[in-house]
């Protein structure tokens, strides 16, 4: 139980629950049996569940025999994700498993052929993913997450207040996005993530503010700074050209129609106040819908010595963890440090970004855990795979299936249909109402696809639906460019929702609430800010 308000759930305690192996053990989807839930609680779980296994499949039939003008192929993947997004909100099976249902319905219904449907699940993403799980589960077996954890609450009038906590986080976070991949910034400072709640959680049993029988992973507190990791990552991504994917296709898009290169220089300038101003709203945001159960963290000070204490020096499977991790992070920073010395242009960085994939650093970083000895007398290596095992496959799952429906919209031109299609609707004709329709189209796009895929699509729609409107599309493709990387209500919006989702601390309730109101102030402040900044730096002709 974790609302202070709510009322226990029936039957004798099961004893003191124990923080650390709840978070070390921890899953994405488990059943009603497996939660503490309120009676209130439970009840409106049933009815979701229940709800959504007879809505996704009427929903698909329906919206397959609708009398559209369109390609039969795009109906028919329209109507399956249709389903598949309301077996994602409402659980009726495990998330991954509605991926998995919504995949062998498209090859089984004729929609695409297998080969080319299942071909997207080899996504450098996916193996991200992987060797990230694994990097963290060593992290967490080991103790080094938590003395990173001690370290952030040692900050100097940080540690007394959990709002703070979750600011200062999620203000590292954003810092970090910047300058390397919006996915490699979350996948290292989960385990710090989980090691902060994990002080948090004990800190509060330790205090009676729960019930010694708690579950840990339905805090609020836990979901407000696992969205601010995720959250923050993709506000900080948009500060510079090389902090995510959809920043360098729009970029590139937008010189290829227009003529006019933007500069590193110039596209901080220009993002810095909008990026400062989404931060402020997605702290507000998230606390308010999130409020932490503990807001001043008294003692916090005396509890942080005593566990520093209990941890004492580093072990030799703690420096092997830190030497695989280092690794890790440095491959992933390289390319960044080489286009802010040489530009994403050079023949260098292209050599080097290439080499250096993000997908496969992270499953080397894995690998060095399988390498490195604890005890090479007994043979004994820093990680066995029966701890690998225990990673949140069905998060890796749950993005690989996501990753195939952004391909198949793309491939299929449902996402050109769509965006062409409102456009009519519409019928806009000034920059403004076109860089509003961009704005709105790309977090649309976004959040059922990758934020890569989103850029790739939209940005290409909006700029020949500006010129046919005699409109510079210099502000519009911009404003496509940030919002592809919005989208934040699903896990398979970006990767940083789902590697947060797959802590198993975040329902997908609390991410479609928080993702859902952060879409609309984003889209607000991109809509209202990007023109402004763009006239006062003189850019776009």
């Amino acid at each position: 139980m974790t609302d202070l308000g709510d009322t226990p759930p029936p039957g004798p305690s099961r004893g003191r629950t124990d923080v650390d192996q709840a978070f070390l053990g921890s899953a994405t989807y488990r059943s009603l049996g497996e939660q503490q839930l309120s009676p209130r609680e439970e009840a409106f779980e049933k009815a979701r569940r229940t709800v959504g296994l007879f809505l996704a499949p009427a929903v698909s039939v329906v919206f397959w025999f609708l009398p559209l003008s369109m390609d039969d192929t795009q109906q028919g993947l329209a109507a399956i994700l249709l389903g598949v997004i309301v077996l994602w909100i409402t659980e009726p099976v495990p998330i991954p498993v509605g991926g998995f249902i919504g995949i062998a319905a498209i090859v089984v219904l004729g929609v695409a052929p297998a080969e080319d449907t299942l071909a997207p699940f080899g996504s450098s993403t996916v193996f991200t993913f992987i060797g990230a799980f694994i990097l963290a589960q060593a992290m967490l077996k080991h103790g080094l997450a938590k003395r990173f954890a001690m370290f952030v609450l040692n900050l100097p009038g940080v540690g007394r207040s959990t709002f703070r906590v979750i600011i200062a986080f999620g203000a590292i976070t954003a810092l970090l996005s910047a300058f390397v991949s919006n996915t490699a910034t979350v996948a290292m400072l989960l385990p710090t993530a989980i090691g902060i709640l994990t002080v948090i959680a004990k800190l509060m049993q330790s205090k009676g503010i729960v019930e010694d029988d708690f579950d840990p992973l339905r805090l609020r507190v836990g979901v407000a700074l696992m969205l601010m990791l995720a959250y923050g990552a993709s506000v900080g991504g948009l500060l510079t050209p090389v902090g995510s994917p959809p920043n360098l296709i729009g970029r590139g898009l937008i010189e290829e129609a227009t003529g006019e290169a933007i500069s590193f220089l110039d596209w901080m300038l220009m993002a810095l106040p909008i990026c400062a101003l989404m931060f402020v709203a997605l702290a507000i945001i998230l606390l308010l819908l999130n409020r932490p159960e503990i807001r001043e963290l008294e003692g916090v000070e005396e509890y942080v010595r005593e566990e520093k204490a209990k941890l004492g020096k580093l072990t030799v499977a703690e420096r092997n963890t830190l030497v695989a991790f280092g690794i890790t992070v440095t491959l992933w920073i390289f390319p960044g440090i080489i286009a802010l010395l040489y530009t994403t242009d050079s023949a260098i960085y292209e050599t080097v970004s290439g080499r250096l994939n993000e997908g496969v650093v992270a499953v080397l970083g894995a690998s060095l855990l399988f390498v490195l000895p604890t005890s090479w007398k007994d043979r004994e290596y820093t990680l066995r795979w029966s701890d690998a095992a225990k990673i949140d496959w069905g998060t890796v799952v749950l993005f690989g299936t996501g990753i195939i429906f952004g391909s198949l919209l793309e491939s299929t031109g449902l996402a050109l249909t769509i965006g062409e299609g409102s456009f009519d609707l519409l019928g806009l004709t000034n920059v403004f109402a076109i860089t509003i329709f961009a704005a709105i189209l790309a977090i649309v796009i976004s959040e059922t696809t990758s934020n890569t895929a989103a850029a790739a699509v939209v940005v290409p729609i909006i700029i020949p639906i500006a010129l046919a409107a005699d409109v510079n599309p210099f502000v519009p493709a911009l404003a496509a460019t940030f919002a592809a990387s919005f989208g934040f209500m699903l896990p398979v919006s970006t990767p940083q929702n789902a590697i947060v989702y797959g802590s198993g601390v975040v329902p997908i309730t609390k991410m479609i609430r928080s993702g859902f109101s952060f879409d609309i102030i984003g889209a607000i402040l991109i809509v209202l800010l990007l023109p402004v900044m763009v006239g006062l730096l003189g850019l776009g002709g």
